[in-house]
């Protein structure tokens, strides 16, 4: 019995120390949890820059979360980083967002960003005056089947117009938007569909406007961008979701508050990542095309996929059924 009662107690023992060791590990650590966001260098995301730069990230994650930013050219870059783990949240365009959950990526919409935005114009090069004249043409897009190059080749759709990609004879490359100016002035794009504010950095040099904002397929409707996070990311950090939510409610009350300090932010932000100054009087066109809300139509979204399905961005008919997580806007 005293051997056995000793046994025990050592057991006690051994299991208090390594209890205690753990907590004091948690405690002890200093260790921040590390939230990184990532965006996009145009009008569509300026809350993100807002958030970052009038500090609600950090002010709703808290002193014990270290933000890091990352930016990116396209969607297909983002989800990717999204889908590595390389980034827990951001913004970006819906398309890119609607074409990876189709094929089963984990990927959730909790909150809408900015609607508009989208312009197609061509260069001065180019001859192109009318839709009439874009027949064996090429145009450029962030990324194949991204929110722009759908709304556009949705739009040509009642012209009996297409891409070769589909049997058309309208040629179709991608490319970073800050790059659109040197392409046209080198002849190796016709046309671009194009977000705010390089459309408007490209109709002051000289590019005419083919088909506005206001015109374009989904062109008011659709989320032009999103704010995603994955399920994953939800079921681990619900809180911290919430948080980047919050922050991301603050900065676009600010925005629409405070429209010019949010323009001179975003004329900040966009130097820092592209090296380019843009011009206020290019950022105040820009910021007509462009809305500001956390809303999101799901319906819309529904429909752009299905146009998605029909150019065939997509192998099937999507069902968004659960993709957007509207809870944490409540």
């Amino acid at each position: 019995m005293h051997r056995k009662g000793l046994l025990l107690t050592l057991i006690s023992i051994i299991i208090i120390g390594i209890l205690s060791a753990c907590g004091a590990n948690q405690a002890g650590s200093g260790e921040k949890t590390k939230v990184t966001i990532g965006y996009f260098p145009n009008i569509d995301h300026v809350p993100a820059m807002i958030a970052k730069e009038k500090g609600y990230y950090q002010e709703e994650l808290g002193d014990q979360v270290k933000i890091e930013y990352k930016t990116f050219p396209d969607g297909g870059a983002f989800m990717t980083a999204l889908k590595t783990g390389e980034i827990d949240a951001g913004l970006v365009g819906p398309g890119p967002v609607m074409n990876n959950f189709s094929n089963g990526a984990d990927v959730k919409i909790i909150a809408g960003a900015s609607s508009g935005g989208t312009v197609v114009v061509a260069s001065p090069k180019s001859g192109i005056q009318t839709l009439k004249d874009i027949e064996n043409k090429t145009f450029i897009t962030p990324g194949v089947g991204c929110t722009h190059d759908v709304q556009f080749e949705t739009y040509l759709q009642d012209y009996n117009i297409a891409s070769s990609r589909i049997g058309g004879t309208l040629k179709h490359t991608t490319g970073n938007p800050a790059q659109y100016q040197s392409f046209f002035e080198a002849g190796k794009v016709d046309l671009a569909a194009v977000p705010e504010p390089w459309a408007s950095l490209l109709i002051k040099n000289g590019a005419k406007v083919i088909v506005d904002t206001k015109d374009i397929a989904f062109g008011t409707t659709l989320p032009n961008t999103v704010l995603v996070t994955s399920d994953k990311f939800i079921k681990e950090h619900k809180e911290l979701v919430q948080d980047i939510v919050n922050a991301h409610k603050k900065a676009i009350d600010f925005i629409n508050q405070h429209p010019n300090e949010a323009r001179d932010i975003a004329i900040k932000s966009i130097k820092e990542t592209t090296n380019q100054q843009l011009d206020p009087n290019i950022i105040d066109s820009a910021w007509k095309r462009v809305h500001y809300t956390t809303e999101v139509d799901g319906k819309v979204l529904q429909e752009f996929a299905d146009s998605s399905y029909q150019l065939k961005f997509l192998k099937e008919r999507p069902d968004l059924t659960g993709l957007v997580d509207d809870t944490f806007l409540n």
